[in-house]
């Protein structure tokens, strides 16, 4: 399959990052990360998590953030929450956020109970409760994911089959429904994601669900992140979550090592070399990537903005 000659980068850094923090990070610096990256050409970013701070309290000060950001044009600014609670706290940043509604699957029924307290029947009945809420409410749902896609820490590798499975229930709710969904992000949650996994597991789906696009959201916490996203090129997937700086991980996935996101500056050089477009200035990304490391006060994965661009060398060298 041939390379995409571009690709759709959605940021989740600030959200993914501050949800595992240590310590609290000021609103006032989570605010200045998000509008810098609102200047570098991305076109969605995801800012905040409306849970519930005793479970996540690096979130705890969601609703002050998004009240403070400064939104640019042609920006969609996101969020996300699990409960109706978190729901009706995001609708109140209506003017702010795009607010859509997502149909979650879990590969893994062990995460499902670690994460949401659910188990799959609990889930399936609390989604069929989701729909007709939004319906109610008249927000779209237009997103589906399937977590824990390639693997998991508390119940192990996760066959092809059980990945299938929920994306074929999420299809036949789209069909119920008549819901405007299209395309499925596949999480690899808790990094046990290879590239051989990546074609096995992509490969599976384009197969069974030709019609049906699928996204990625890569975590590094082996590694793999970049080697992955670029199998997934060769499959010809075009959409990829990424955090700057590898901010990140799951702080329900029981990780003993960094478990941050593909890092943002590092998949848009990767694809720049590659002639791939992103739309993304990657000299004010490597600066974001510079400022998050700031904001958390210790070192973050991600090697570019160690490294530089290969395009800012090449000019210095007169080539």
């Amino acid at each position: 399959m041939a390379l995409p000659t571009s690709v759709v980068i959605s940021e989740e850094g600030p959200r993914e990052g501050f949800q595992i923090e240590k310590q609290m990070i000021p609103t006032e610096k989570k605010v200045a990360l998000i509008d810098a990256l609102s200047d570098t050409g991305l076109k969605s970013i995801q800012a905040v998590s409306f849970v519930s701070p005793n479970r996540v309290p690096g979130m705890a000060d969601a609703d002050d953030v998004v009240s403070r950001i400064t939104p640019r044009p042609g920006i969609e600014y996101s969020a996300i929450w699990f409960n109706e609670i978190g729901l009706q706290r995001a609708l109140a940043f209506r003017d702010r956020l795009t607010i859509v509604g997502k149909l979650r699957g879990y590969a893994s029924d062990a995460f499902l109970k670690k994460n949401l307290n659910r188990t799959p029947e609990e889930h399936s009945a609390y989604t069929l409760q989701e729909i007709h809420r939004y319906q109610r409410l008249a927000i779209p749902i237009t997103e589906a994911s399937v977590t824990a896609a390639f693997g998991c820490n508390f119940s192990g590798d996760v066959p092809v089959d059980k990945v299938l499975s929920e994306i074929a229930a999420i299809k036949a709710l789209t069909e119920e429904f008549e819901l405007p969904i299209d395309s499925v992000s596949l999480a690899d949650t808790m990094a046990w994601a290879t590239p051989a996994s990546i074609k096995a597991v992509v490969g599976a789906i384009q197969d069974r669900f030709p019609d049906f696009g699928i996204s990625l959201h890569l975590h590094d916490t082996r590694g793999l992140a970049v080697a992955n996203a670029y199998a997934a090129l060769e499959m010809g997937i075009r959409h990829f979550d990424a955090a700057v700086g590898g901010l990140g991980g799951c702080p329900f996935a029981a990780h003993q090592g960094a478990a941050g996101n593909i890092c943002t500056e590092d998949l848009v050089f990767m694809c720049h070399e590659m002639g791939i477009e992103t739309g993304i200035d990657l000299e004010a990304l490597i600066e974001c990537g510079r400022l998050a490391e700031q904001v958390v006060g210790h070192p973050l994965p991600g090697a570019v903005k160690q490294g530089g661009s290969l395009t800012t060398l090449r000019q210095s060298l007169g080539r």
